[in-house]
């Protein structure tokens, strides 16, 4: 087995990657005539052009430098190149608002951005004039854009106009694993967001300990990753973009979300690296499509299910009888699921949210592997991740990785030790403070290990339902069952010092159109909220839950959203975790009215 090497620098592993995949492809972005590449080699020398122009821009070491961009080649280029000129990238998301963009380019002290199209530039350009920057970079034509106190300047040109030798740039680099790679800033359930930091050896620290779970259970091979998740989110900038610069992979640029289908079944990735609502949404689709199919494929779909269940149940094995049955799916519907996936998938790995144990049974039924990890920003941000060599286990999310120490407190905190440990939180010091001591990262989930030394996450500490009775309940487990049944879209319950659960309902919007055609009723969320019969189709999905749920978890009562919980209305974040405080201020009311009338009935 391949081992990885010690670097002293994300810059470090990456041009000594580019040196030894010369001009096989890397970067890859899907254009009219189809996919085209950046070779390792193209990209290094993109790479030090870029450096070396923001060093004759003013850009200095220690500066940070915002970069705001979809997923793309330029991202991965940008930030290897602020990087290189040993500054630090600040990425932040493009959906971010002007005021979200005034807050970091004050908090990080930013003196430069780099930002991709003009559509980003009308939220992002009134943030930079109003502060001290100096200089923007678009990486796509602004033409028609001036301002008499920002500097704007082309990409191509900047790149055209500095060549460099990425051999000479290699051998100058002088970051260590504890300098500051970036800052990142969590999008946060509640408060102004916080920057990160992040340097050098925390990432790297990531990269060795997957790579190690990888090389050790699936082979270090060819690696072809599809990136999706936005790059300025953690999990995605380490997992998806320094991941495979580790591996020496490939990374392809998935269009959107709603071609994410297709871009799978042409790139044909190895790993995917994915959060837990998008397996529902998958799992939903697969077995939409497959029942569309006829009696057979949907009685086969249940089959593998059943055996799948049956398996996981019993460690892995089947009894003999029920081998001719799993050969016959193993011929049928399993691999016709594959190729949906590309047929060359390794794992598929889960995280940022915890995901539902029959998500993960669904598909490891199916032939694919889905390893649930854990992590937060504060870590790299990986903590732990399930392997198969250690025995998979939905519920859990694996042992902690190589050269990370996990550690539980007496009040059921997970704590966590090692280099991925952030350097604290920028300009804040007290919030730092409290989350770092002694060393340790209080992470704020609640969590255990079971007898095989795999991390159990009960919930987040700061999330814990406390009912009047002082009786505790994880909310996240209440809502990813809930949101299993099909007729619901999303979920939050609520109950703090309250005599019980109640919940805020989203219907799924495939289900609530289907069942307006059948019942010749329009399909609008406004008109169905009051129609009794809706509602009691929906009540129903409710006490299907119920039914397997304690007497204090159950959701007594639900209200109906008056619209999905979305990035734009600032009710999800971006990596689509619900931001609770802004839902309950909007529906405050709503939610106080469950505990008097009935607001289903």
């Amino acid at each position: 087995m391949r081992a990885f090497e010690h670097f002293p620098s994300l810059t470090a592993l990456f041009f000594t990657r580019a040196a030894e995949r010369g001009e096989r492809p890397f970067l890859w972005t899907r254009e009219e005539a189809g996919w085209v590449s950046i070779s390792w080699a193209e990209a290094a020398r993109r790479v030090c052009a870029m450096a070396r122009a923001l060093a004759e821009l003013g850009i200095r070491p220690g500066d940070r430098v915002m970069l705001v961009s979809e997923n793309r080649p330029e991202f991965c280029i940008a930030d290897l190149a602020i990087m290189t000129a040993d500054a630090i990238t600040v990425p932040t998301y493009t959906t971010n608002t002007t005021r979200d963009h005034e807050h970091i380019i004050a908090n990080s002290g930013a003196r430069g951005v780099i930002f991709s199209t003009a559509k980003i530039a009308k939220a992002l350009m009134p943030a930079v004039v109003r502060s001290p920057m100096h200089l923007a970079i678009s990486m796509e034509p602004m033409s028609s854009m001036q301002s008499s106190t920002v500097e704007i300047c082309h990409w191509d040109a900047l790149i055209a106009a500095h060549p460099a030798d990425p051999a000479a740039t290699a051998a100058a680099l002088t970051a260590t694993r504890d300098d500051i790679a970036c800052l990142i800033y969590t999008s946060g359930t509640g408060g102004a967001p916080r920057g990160v930091i992040q340097h050098h050896g925390s990432i790297l620290c990531n990269v060795e300990g997957c790579i190690d779970l990888i090389a050790g259970d699936f082979g270090w091979d060819e690696e072809v990753f599809l990136s999706f998740l936005p790059i300025s989110h953690a999990y995605e900038h380490s997992g998806g973009q320094f991941l495979p610069i580790g591996l020496g992979g490939e990374i392809y640029y998935a269009e959107s979300l709603e071609k994410l289908a297709a871009n799978i079944a042409e790139v044909r990735p190895t790993i995917m690296v994915v959060v837990p609502r998008l397996f529902e949404l998958l799992r939903t689709r697969v077995s939409k499509a497959i029942e569309k199919q006829g009696k057979l494929p949907a009685m086969l779909l249940e089959q593998t299910q059943r055996l799948g269940a049956k398996r996981y149940t019993n460690g892995g094995k089947l009894p003999i009888w029920d081998w001719p049955l799993q050969a016959v799916l193993d011929r049928t519907i399993i691999p016709k699921v594959r190729d949906r996936f590309g047929g060359r998938i390794k794992a598929l790995v889960s995280g940022g949210a915890p995901l539902n144990p029959e998500v993960g049974i669904f598909f490891d039924a199916l032939g694919l592997t889905l390893l649930q990890g854990y992590g937060q920003t504060e870590a790299g941000p990986v903590i732990s991740c399930n392997r198969p060599s250690a025995g998979l286990a939905m519920d859990t999310v694996g042992p902690p990785l190589k050269n990370v120490e996990v550690a539980i407190a007496e009040d059921g905190e997970i704590l966590v030790r090692g280099e991925l440990v952030m350097k604290g939180y920028w300009h804040n010091d007290a919030e730092t403070a409290r989350a770092i001591q002694g060393g340790w990262l209080h992470t704020g989930d609640i969590g255990e290990f079971d007898g095989n030394g795999r991390l159990k996450i009960t919930d987040r500490k700061k999330d814990l339902i406390v009912n009047d009775k002082g009786d505790n309940v994880a909310p996240a487990k209440l809502e990813g069952m809930l949101t299993l049944q099909p007729e619901v879209g999303q979920v939050m319950v609520y109950g703090d010092r309250r005599p019980n659960i109640v919940g805020l309902i989203v219907p799924d919007p495939d289900w609530m159109k289907e069942w307006a055609a059948v019942h010749g009723k329009p399909a609008e969320l406004a008109v169905l909220r009051n129609d009794p019969t809706f509602l009691a189709d929906i009540r129903a999905a409710v006490d299907r839950v119920n039914a397997d749920l304690s007497v204090i978890e159950k959701i007594r009562r639900f209200a109906l959203a008056d619209e999905p919980f979305t990035i734009d209305n600032e009710e999800l974040t971006p990596k689509q975790s619900i931001r609770r405080h802004v839902i309950r201020a909007r529906y405050q009311d709503r939610l106080d009215g469950l505990y008097g009338a009935r607001a289903e009935d």
